[in-house]
């Protein structure tokens, strides 16, 4: 199938801002880069330095210094500025930027100018309270007008924008995984290759939580909870796999029989070792962890909140989802299915099932790249010959579509 990109004769110049430079963000990233590459995009990434620019540009994509910090501050209008500079080098046909404040300094800077894809990753909102949470949920709503499309990882995510009363374009898009890198293994052979786990016993059951250790994984409550598990799994043990603001108070509550296995560049091997993984999230987008665990063929126990729910099939709501803030009923799930070999096992096989007909990182892509397509084939003659001219000031489009991951869609240059 044509379709007019609106860039003749060259392939279409794709910038990635992001800031953070870590954990779920940073994978989504890493993969819709790796596959725009191979579908033959120009990509650029903004981003500061890090693990993840070096990673960016061994896959062959530009990359491009960012000076900015992971929360908004005193320094914005300065990062804001240095961003305008860079877009002007760069030139980008489209902005797709990631996150809460890569999203404010993105379209401040853009305004815009250029079709500007703004994906949350959840909502800066949600993340703190008060007069903060106020400030926050007004610009959200303010600046949707610079975002020709709100890319959403979840139903639920884009309902609670809805909700919020911002209006935006929306696309659902839900997150995927590479199911050849996160796939089942024999948990014995590779807990012997994990130095952490070289004291544990042979067979003790094993419950493992991969993510930043800050207040919104909820690794806190967890802990909170592990006391009860124990009165009724006397061996097991707990890994809390991640690095974070939280880990020294963290460390300060934990029993010897939980371990931290600190940052990891690769999360698979402590999925596959794991008898049951769990995530304790106060709020999520659509969270990571339980895709890759469940394509591990791992079980999961998650928290009854919008992008981890989602995450799960619906027939795993009794044993796998729990109420959030809730160490009673966090331990009991955890208890209960480490102590059940068979059901642990049938939960992985369904899990993995879901995962690769529902979240496979193939399918995502080819969703993210018909958003590119509809955004780039629909531009006006005038953006296209001007695209740093006047700003975008128009209200956005108050549309609303749910793009399936699972239907085959052609390549953004067919």
């Amino acid at each position: 199938m044509s379709t007019d990109l609106s860039v003749p004769g060259r392939p279409p110049r794709v910038l990635h801002l992001t800031q953070p430079v870590e954990g779920g963000v940073a994978r989504v990233v890493t993969d819709l880069v790796r596959a725009q590459l191979a579908d033959g995009l120009d990509v650029t990434a903004v981003c500061p330095d890090s693990a993840l620019s070096g990673h960016l540009r061994s896959l062959g994509a530009r990359v491009r210094h960012w000076q900015a910090t992971r929360s908004p501050g005193p320094s914005l209008a300065r990062e804001v500025r240095h961003l305008a500079r860079l877009l002007d080098d760069v030139r980008p046909d489209l902005v797709h930027a990631h996150s809460a404040k890569a999203g404010l300094a993105g379209r401040l800077a853009v305004r815009g100018r250029v079709p500007t894809v703004f994906q949350p990753h959840a909502w800066s909102f949600e993340a703190v309270d008060g007069p903060t949470a106020a400030l926050a949920l007004r610009w959200e709503r303010w600046a949707a007008r610079w975002a020709s499309r709100v890319v959403c990882v979840s139903d639920a995510e884009r309902a609670t924008g809805v909700r919020a009363g911002i209006a935006g374009r929306w696309t659902v898009v839900p997150n995927g995984i590479d199911p050849e890198r996160f796939r089942p293994a024999p948990a014995a052979a590779v807990r012997s290759g994990l130095a952490p786990l070289a004291g544990l016993r042979a067979g003790a059951p094993l419950a493992v939580c991969v993510g930043r250790l800050c207040r919104q994984k909820g690794q806190d409550v967890l802990l909170r909870a592990w006391d009860a598990v124990l009165r009724r799994v006397p061996d097991a043990r707990l890994v809390l796999v991640g690095d974070g603001p939280d880990r020294d108070r963290l460390r300060a509550a934990a029993p010897d029989s939980v371990l931290f296995a600190g940052a990891v560049a690769d999360a698979s091997p402590w999925y596959q070792a794991a008898d049951l993984v769990v995530l304790p999230s106060r709020w999520e987008g659509m969270a990571l962890a339980p895709l890759e665990a469940m394509a591990c063929g791992r079980p999961v126990v998650v928290t009854d909140v919008d992008g981890a729910r989602e995450s799960l099939p619906r027939s795993f709501a009794a044993p796998c989802v729990v109420p959030p803030e809730d160490p009673g009923a966090l331990a009991e799930a955890v208890g209960a299915l480490l102590l059940d070999p068979p059901l642990r096992t049938s939960l992985g096989d369904r899990g993995r099932r879901h995962v690769l007909f529902l979240h496979d990182v193939r399918h995502t892509a080819r969703a993210v790249a018909d958003v590119y397509r509809d955004l780039l084939g629909t531009r006006p003659a005038a953006a296209r010959k001007h695209p740093y001219g006047a700003a975008g000031d128009a209200e956005a489009d108050r549309t609303s579509q749910r793009v399936e991951p699972f239907e085959h869609r052609e390549s953004i240059h067919s």
